[in-house]
């Protein structure tokens, strides 16, 4: 057994330290021992006695010292055991090409000439043994779709969404996947070097050779496969239809095969025609053997088995034991409240005080009339809590604000709950808690808002007529509030409309007349004929009816009078002048600014195939 990193045991020197000051800690508390009179009268075996050092007896702690020790050598990654990997020299780099141009979807090759690309592929990649794999897409553009990489999976995720819509642009344009593939590989690199192109070989330029030379100084190779048949099949349009023309002919895709075998005898490559199946590993083994790089390696090596799960489940093991044995339970802390015993008799001073509020409290029922008393028999019952808060304010020898505060508080709460049974009010308790709130301000004004409390406890005294009268009048200065604030806002209306009168220019005389007469008119509205009352509510529509004097006309072509004559047109503006007037008419304002706007002049593009 060994271990990487061997230099980590020094700290099992810490739980080592650890477990001997435990037992040297506890050795010295055994040694400052009781007396034996003491341990005599206890009992030795009975009762454990605390030194006066410590109210709990010094331990060692072995569980948690060998947690330690043992998460230590869990850190360190102890290895036995031995294990054989096959590691890959990364000799090779393959970029994968695969034209999606509409004639890769010709059905001449089953199941179709892009479907037949993909199952080549997949075909690939299952005989691959760690190359360096990417993916190329192209037609009228090309895009680097997968970087270089080992990892095989990403590609055959992108196959199966690989399609004619992938790519912006039709067509078949060699150039612009040689750019792409020249900076796919990079400018330097020891490794075989191959691109595999899968199209049916039908170019729609032949810029590519230029970059002929530079693929052979980076020793690329090229393997091209031409999929298709020479007899060729209609290109679905994907609606149900077939793709055509500029003339409207149906087009007719073939392999055409000599873009691709000159692009493979330029840079040393093989070309094979995939209408058939192809062993495209076979291929690719056959253009290794004949290249000039070195050959693809694979090795064996043997490492270590890791094996620090053993001692760091040992650790926790440990240490739940050294926590459930070594260390003491500390019970939680409870809120325990102790109930005083009531005495049964209480003192005689204390009496007297209770005595003398009750009579207080009660000396108002004593003063109501017979009947009242008769109507109202359980009128005015004090609450309980009440009756405790005048109990201890009895029993108190030194009474506070807060004491007072309280009292008062709870009278205004009993007096609102019979106001709200529609009970009168007894006036002896309310004017004992305004006592009290005198005695609590005079004691300490900021203990609560007394001022509140006291025209809390003042409302309570009123009769419900003067609450009534009183209600009314903050009804009444609130309507007269707000009857004023409504005056005003018609004041500042009235000035910023003479404001804006005095800013227009003035009206013509009948004008002004007519909206003299405006008032009366609105007051008695003239009787219209019965003509006119049948007439349809638009008006009659064949009569124009002027346009208002105050309104502005914007854009548009400026009106003529009657008698004015149209001005002479230059006859070079005569057919733009139309153009413009149909547009005008169809209400098309893109088209008109696309005329109005100066296009660039760009040199037209070469009409080419984009299937």
């Amino acid at each position: 057994m060994t271990f990487a990193w061997p230099q980590l045991l020094w700290l099992l020197l810490v739980p080592l330290a650890l477990l001997v000051w435990g037992l040297v800690r506890r050795r010295a508390g055994d040694a400052d021992a009781h007396d034996k009179i003491l341990r005599a009268e206890a009992g030795p075996h009975s009762l454990r006695l605390a030194t006066h050092r410590t109210s709990a007896p010094s331990r060692a702690r072995p569980w948690l010292s060998l947690a330690l020790a043992f998460g230590v050598i869990a850190v360190a990654r102890p290895q036995w055991g031995r294990l054989e990997e096959p590691v890959f020299d990364q000799a090779r780099e393959i970029l994968i090409a695969i034209d999606l141009s509409r004639s890769m979807l010709a059905p001449d090759v089953k199941p179709s000439r892009l479907d037949r690309a993909k199952l080549l592929t997949q075909s690939l990649l299952e005989k691959l043994s760690g190359e360096r794999v990417g993916l190329i897409v192209f037609s009228g553009t090309a895009f680097l779709q997968s970087p270089l990489s080992s990892d095989y999976e990403i590609l055959r995720e992108f196959l199966p969404a690989l399609d004619p819509t992938f790519l912006p642009e039709g067509g078949t344009n060699y150039d612009a996947l040689i750019n792409t593939a020249l900076t796919a590989f990079g400018a330097t690199g020891a490794a075989d070097r191959f691109l595999i192109i899968l199209s049916d070989g039908e170019a729609t330029e032949d810029d590519w050779r230029s970059h002929v030379a530079e693929l052979k100084n980076r020793g690329i190779r090229v393997i091209a496969l031409g999929v298709g048949t020479t007899a060729g099949a209609m290109i679905p349009d994907g609606a149900g239809g077939l793709v055509k023309d500029e003339r409207g002919a149906v087009v007719l895709s073939k392999l055409e095969s000599n873009t691709l075998r000159e692009l493979a005898s330029a840079t040393s490559g093989v070309y094979e025609d995939a209408s058939t199946w192809v062993d495209l590993a076979a291929v690719l083994a056959a253009t290794v053997e004949a290249g000039q790089k070195g050959q693809f390696l694979e090795k064996n090596t043997i490492r270590l088995v890791e094996r620090f799960q053993w001692p760091l489940a040992l650790a926790l093991w440990f240490l739940l034991v050294s926590l459930y044995y070594e260390f003491p339970v500390r019970p939680k802390s409870r809120a325990i409240t102790l109930r005083a015993d009531v005495p049964a008799t209480p003192p005689r001073r204390s009496a007297e005080k209770i005595a003398t509020l009750l009579v207080l409290l009660l000396a108002p029922f004593s003063l109501l009339s017979p009947d009242v008393r008769a109507a109202e028999p359980a009128a005015a019952p004090e609450p309980p809590l009440l009756s405790k808060i005048v109990t201890r304010l009895a029993n108190s020898s030194q009474r506070t604000a807060r004491d007072w505060a309280e009292f008062g508080r709870e009278t205004v709460t009993w007096g609102k709950r019979l106001q709200s049974a529609q009970q009168p009010v007894p006036e002896g308790p309310v004017r004992d808690a305004l006592a009290a709130v005198e005695l609590g301000s005079a004691l300490d004004a900021g203990t609560t808002d007394w001022p509140k409390l006291r025209a809390e406890l003042e409302a309570l005294l009123q009769k419900p007529e003067d609450q009534q009268q009183q209600q009314q009048q903050q009804q009444q200065n609130q309507d007269q509030q707000k009857q004023d604030e409504q005056n005003q806002d018609q004041q500042q209306q009235q000035q910023q409309q003479q404001k804006d009168g005095s800013s227009q220019p003035q009206e013509k005389p009948e004008q002004q007349d007519q909206q003299q007469s405006s008032p009366e008119q609105e007051k008695s509205p003239p009787k219209q004929p019965q003509d006119d009352q049948k007439q349809s509510a638009f008006g009659k529509m064949e009569e124009q009816q002027p346009p208002p004097e105050q309104t502005q006309k914007v854009g548009g072509v400026p009106e003529r009078k009657p008698g004015e004559q149209k001005p002479p047109t230059d006859p070079a503006l005569a057919l733009p002048l139309q153009k413009l007037d149909q547009l005008r008419d169809k209400d098309s304002p893109a088209e008109l600014f696309q005329l109005m706007e100066d296009q660039k002049q760009t040199t037209p593009r070469k009409k080419t195939k984009d299937w």
